[in-house]
């Protein structure tokens, strides 16, 4: 400490804290309200009964038709699907919470201006960086999010690995999704999305992808640091 050989610890605002624990609670009743659902499938397969294909509104009808059909299968499923019912209404008021605070945030709406990035990913990301002046360059942002690759090197030996994956796991998957969006749907006039067209045509898409949630990841560091909208004309470099 005397000389001075340490880094100071970034401690996030509260603002920052109040949105990470919203998203976190987000997602576990979402992580829970998913297994519920394979719970029930799982079950019912095991009577050989198949629910197939759903959505959320479907699903419950279907698991009752197929537990009727059964003598002493009613109760358990009735019990399974009245707690995926309670989870279904926090999740949405959560997801309704986080909506309303992205909209709420200035910043979470510079981000939304980025093609494939909505209130959550925007949220996620803001919450995480909070202090863009933090980062001494926009480009440490995508090592910071372990979307770099990792470097062995030893006398002659110089290897080039996958990435490290360090930092905030959901982060990166929410990265991940906003150049999946990109890359998978029409988006006109982006040489951003041009420039990861490239990479998958020589290295492939999941690649591409990898590579542009790390772009994507130092243009929003950028646009936070500026407070500038994204330009769809933006040359990737």
């Amino acid at each position: 400490m005397r000389l001075g050989w340490y880094r100071p610890v970034h401690c996030k605002s509260q603002e920052a804290q109040e949105n990470r624990t919203l998203l976190a609670g987000r997602k576990m009743l979402q992580s829970k309200y998913i297994d519920l659902e394979l719970c029930l499938r799982g079950l019912l397969r095991g009577y050989g009964l198949k629910v197939g294909p759903t959505n959320r509104k479907t699903f419950e009808g279907r698991a009752r038709e197929l537990a009727a059909s059964v003598p002493g299968l009613d109760n358990a499923v009735d019990a399974l699907l009245k707690a995926r019912a309670t989870l279904l209404e926090q999740f949405r008021r959560l997801d309704g919470l986080v909506n309303s605070r992205a909209r709420q945030d200035e910043r979470a709406q510079l981000l939304m201006t980025v093609p494939g990035v909505g209130a959550l990913i925007s949220l996620t990301f803001v919450s995480a960086i909070d202090d863009p002046a933090r980062f001494r360059s926009s480009r440490t942002v995508g090592a910071h999010l372990g979307l770099t690759q990792r470097k062995y090197q030893s006398g002659e030996t110089d290897v080039t690995g996958r990435i490290s994956k360090c930092g905030d796991q959901e982060v990166r998957t929410a990265l991940y999704e906003a150049a999946n969006i990109i890359l998978t749907r029409p988006v006109k006039g982006s040489q951003l999305k041009s420039w990861a067209a490239k990479i998958a045509s020589r290295a492939g898409m999941k690649k591409a992808k990898v590579a542009l949630a790390r772009k994507l990841a130092v243009v929003m560091h950028r646009m936070l640091s500026d407070g500038t909208c994204f330009e769809h004309r933006l040359v990737a470099a």
